[in-house]
């Protein structure tokens, strides 16, 4: 897989950002956004004596929207690839499962092997799951435009990391409850995100 996929899957996306930063320096289309820059293009009034007439002032609309394409078709076979990604994992996680059955012996094995692959199959439908809330609204941005949809979509993409650390740490807040009954879901996040008290030494 390293050799087939993964290397060139580096080169392409290599490629890929090296498009979408080079091609708006050309053509000098990178206007500032809402706290970054982008190939946007800037409308402002023909002359002081047009009212409500507005043309381009910097930019490219061609441009912008070739971006927002190759974007846009980047995100989605990102998502295709993690998704078949992580149904192959699963499928081959559940088939490890049902082989083990077969040759562990003992209720207590197979109940514990079972846990095991219970655990990481939901750990890796959180993981996809986290990717379609935060691509997916973009996804929708992208295609159909509006500046509702563009305002929701800026909300959400930056939280993937957010999602990833939840999922991540998910585990942990699941031991922590059975350690502790009757704490909360957010409470064992807070108790095992919190920094631990510094030592400090006399």
């Amino acid at each position: 897989f390293s050799k087939k996929v993964e290397k060139p899957m580096h080169f392409i996306i290599i490629a890929f950002a090296l498009a979408t930063a080079i091609v708006p320096l050309v053509y000098e289309t990178n206007n500032p956004g809402c706290g970054t820059c982008s190939p946007n293009v800037i409308w402002d009034k023909c002359s002081t004596k047009d009212e409500g007439e507005l043309c381009i002032v910097r930019g490219n609309q061609k441009v912008d929207f070739v971006i927002d394409i190759i974007g846009g078709a980047s995100a989605f076979i990102a998502l295709i690839f993690c998704t078949v990604a992580m149904v192959w994992v699963y499928l081959h996680v559940r088939r490890q499962e049902l082989r083990n059955r077969r040759y562990v012996f003992g209720g207590s094995n197979n109940a514990a092997n079972h846990r095991e692959s219970r655990r990481i199959r939901k750990i890796l439908f959180l993981y996809t799951l986290s990717l379609y809330v935060s691509y997916g609204p973009w996804l929708f941005a992208v295609f159909i435009g509006g500046p509702i949809s563009e305002s929701i979509s800026d909300t959400i993409f930056p939280l993937l990391g957010f999602w990833n650390m939840l999922v991540y740490f998910l585990p942990n807040c699941l031991k922590y409850q059975r350690d502790h009954p009757g704490t909360w879901l957010v409470t064992a996040y807070f108790q095992v995100l919190r920094p631990a008290p510094c030592a400090w030494s006399p």
